[in-house]
């Protein structure tokens, strides 16, 4: 069922990322992909890189949800639980405050710099204890003083365009993002993938409990460690390049735990492919709204994730808490 589901996830990403190169206040014919022209410097330049960052964000955002969820042992996790996207949030804050996000690299370069100072915060209040319950709540703390700091500097903003440019990053979207974002985010982004990816196993036997993981062979310090370090590489990344997107994490890995069943592991792949569909879509249907202007991404998936969020705590609430 998993190899079928996989399968089925990669045509999804396929159809939505040709939808995501020919959809637009202008659509563009299929032969475009073949022809010169205008419209192939408009798929080349305008539209290609803004896919593969919707791949690339949508993949790392669903699998490190589905990551966090396993290792928290919870359905109801998300990336931004840990205070990660948060300081990157405010490292962009901050630059476009101070007025040195002279281009989009040092927007860039600033987010980062939020989110490893977030993660390093992180380890820090969390210190040795490898408790999930920790994790949680030292994300808690950074997620609080972050979001209060960025309110503070939104207050303080020194003239309306400033606050707007803030308002709008923080709303999240793709929106003329190039190849120079692409390349920038794809490095610390593939990092921090590949350490989530590499924790199935650990979160199969956390799924026992943490002494009957222990016993077998689990070391929970260096889970936690690869889950910090692989959450602050890729979440930092994809919020240093897009803004805040949210419920990614928390929706898809909830949709596909049905279908491949209990193991963590088995849901990590799954989980990034149905990420990368997801914000492809999302990110197709806000270019085709009426106006002269786009939709923000992350208020697009705020209006899709927040009706799911109440509808799964409506309808499941015996089931939210793991045993």
């Amino acid at each position: 069922m998993s190899a079928r589901l996989s399968a089925m996830l990669i045509m999804a990403v396929a159809a939505f990322a040709l939808l995501s190169l020919l959809a637009g206040k202008v659509w563009l014919p299929p032969e475009a992909l073949l022809t010169s022209g205008p419209t192939r410097w408009i798929l080349i330049e305008l539209r290609l890189p803004r896919m593969l960052l919707g791949i690339a964000i949508g993949a790392t955002l669903g699998l490190a949800g589905a990551v966090l969820q396993g290792y928290l042992r919870n359905p109801l996790a998300d990336p931004g639980v840990v205070g990660v996207s948060s300081g990157a949030a405010l490292g962009a804050v901050s630059a476009i405050f101070f007025g040195i996000a002279i281009n989009p690299l040092v927007l860039f370069a600033a987010a980062m710099a939020g989110a490893t100072i977030a993660m390093a915060g992180l380890g820090v209040l969390a210190g040795r204890a490898a408790s999930p319950v920790t994790l949680v709540l030292a994300g808690a703390v950074l997620t609080s003083i972050a979001g209060a700091l960025t309110t503070l500097l939104i207050s303080l903003s020194p003239s309306p365009f400033a606050t707007t440019e803030i308002v709008k990053w923080l709303m999240g979207a793709l929106t003329d993002r190039g190849f120079d974002e692409l390349r920038a985010a794809a490095l610390p982004m593939a990092v921090g993938a590949a350490l989530l990816a590499t924790t199935g196993r650990s979160l199969d036997a956390l799924t026992l409990g943490e002494p009957a993981a222990r016993s077998l062979g689990v070391s929970m310090q260096r889970l936690r460690l690869v889950v910090v370090v692989g959450l602050g590489l890729s979440v930092g990344a994809s919020v240093a390049v897009s803004g805040v997107v949210g419920f990614v994490g928390l929706i898809v890995p909830h949709l596909l735990r049905p279908l491949v069943g209990a193991r963590p592991s088995a849901l990590l792949l799954p989980s990034a492919l149905g990420g990368a569909a997801l914000v492809l879509a999302a990110d197709s249907l806000v270019r085709l709204a009426p106006g002269a202007g786009e939709v923000r991404l992350g208020v697009a998936m705020a209006l899709i994730g927040g009706p799911f969020f109440v509808w799964l705590l409506l309808t499941r609430r015996g089931e939210l808490a793991w045993r």
